[in-house]
């Protein structure tokens, strides 16, 4: 060691051995601490090799699952869809609910029989009903709502993705930014950049022990792909692979048993009745600027159909739906066309069945109750 170095070392030492008791009036020194020499720049540079190695590890991982890069649906996704109504497109066909017409609602085919690209604003697992009341809140909106009522979500007013709403009219500068740097530099490229494929989402399906009472219950595995404007379908992996498949309709079969948490018949039916209550106010309000509404419901197969026919009975929900509101309405049940289509998991079309539901409800709509010249006129 230089003689210079060791002056230093030994200086520091000095001052770190020093106390207010040694030096009495006279402030504490900071501390120096001395740092060792290292090879920083081989360190950084195997810094950043291990990190390539490891997203390449989670990456490679889950491409052998099965995963593409895809657009992730997220709560910035769905806001560059609603702000379209506001920058110009207050006429179009409108898209809301949850899942079934999210997934099942083929926009590009929809497009070739109308003419115009819809709107998908429908979130999964969330009732339309926050949508629909701040379509009902924008004098832009003059168009066309095609409303999806899946029981569950509809009737029983859910809202697991409600914060989106609160996104839209809350998102800041540096959060569009960061939508538009991710949907162009990032997801076009890595599969894994998906929330059923983060770390913290493995880690929650770990086997963990059952609590005394409350056995654990799977969370909802990823079912569809999506495209920049939502355009989304039944992920293929659902529809190829026996094993996955299982796994959906077992998450989904977790509702289907009787449970300590499940509501009581008579909430379950005040719920209902209040939903309708309020959706038909909100019709009320979206008629006064022009806009016809539609009721859809979609196909559902097998125990999950069982399950909505038990828990939220036609006679006592979607009947007083149509009763209440003056809206017209299209049941699956109602039409042949809108049958025996594959539904892999009971609850959603398969991609390609997606695209034959589209084009058979187009003929509906447009055969029954909106055709394609009308743009303001009542549905009724």
């Amino acid at each position: 060691m230089s003689p210079k170095r060791a002056q230093r070392r030994h200086q520091s030492d000095v001052d770190v051995r020093q106390t207010a008791s040694d030096r009495p009036g006279v402030a504490q020194p900071v501390p120096i601490r001395p740092v060792p020499e290292q090879p920083w720049g081989r360190i950084l540079a195997g810094t950043v090799v291990l990190l390539a190695v490891m997203l390449g590890a989670w990456e490679w991982y889950w491409r052998d699952f099965g995963a593409t890069p895809g657009i992730r649906n997220s709560d910035g996704l769905w806001a560059i869809q609603r702000r379209r109504i506001d920058n110009g497109e207050g006429d179009a066909t409108v898209f809301v609910g949850a899942s079934r017409v999210y997934f099942d609602m083929q926009l590009d085919v929809w497009e070739r029989l109308d003419g115009r690209r819809p709107i998908q604003l429908a979130i999964e697992g969330t009732s339309p009903l926050k949508v629909m009341e701040d379509l009902a809140a924008d004098p832009k909106f003059t168009g066309r709502l095609l409303v999806d009522v899946a029981p569950e979500q509809f009737f029983g007013g859910n809202g697991y993705r409600a914060a989106a709403f609160k996104y839209f009219h809350t998102e800041s500068p540096s959060q569009r930014l960061g939508q538009w740097l991710s949907m162009r530099l990032i997801e076009p490229f890595v599969a894994f950049y998906d929330p059923d494929f983060s770390l913290a989402a493995v880690l929650k399906r770990l086997p963990w022990p059952d609590r005394p009472g409350r056995p654990n219950r799977i969370d909802v595995r990823k079912l569809a792909v999506s495209e920049a404007d939502r355009n989304t379908h039944l992920w293929e992996k659902v529809e190829s692979d026996p094993e996955y498949r299982e796994l959906a309709r077992k998450i989904w079969a977790q509702k289907f048993v009787p449970s300590v948490d499940d509501l009581p018949p008579e909430k379950i039916r005040k719920t209902a009745d209040e939903q309708i209550d309020k959706v038909s106010a909100v019709i009320t309000r979206l008629r006064e600027h022009g806009v016809k509404v539609l009721f859809v419901r979609p196909p559902s197969t097998g125990p999950f159909l069982e399950f909505e026919k038990r828990v939220y009975p036609r006679a006592t929900t979607w009947d007083v739906l149509l009763a209440k509101s003056g809206a017209p309405g299209i049941h699956f049940e109602d039409y042949p066309e809108l049958q025996h289509f594959d539904l892999p998991e009971w609850s959603h079309l398969s991609h390609a069945d997606a695209k034959r539901f589209t084009a058979a409800l187009h003929e509906i709509v447009t055969r029954d109750f909106w055709r394609r010249d009308e743009r303001t006129s009542d549905a009724r």
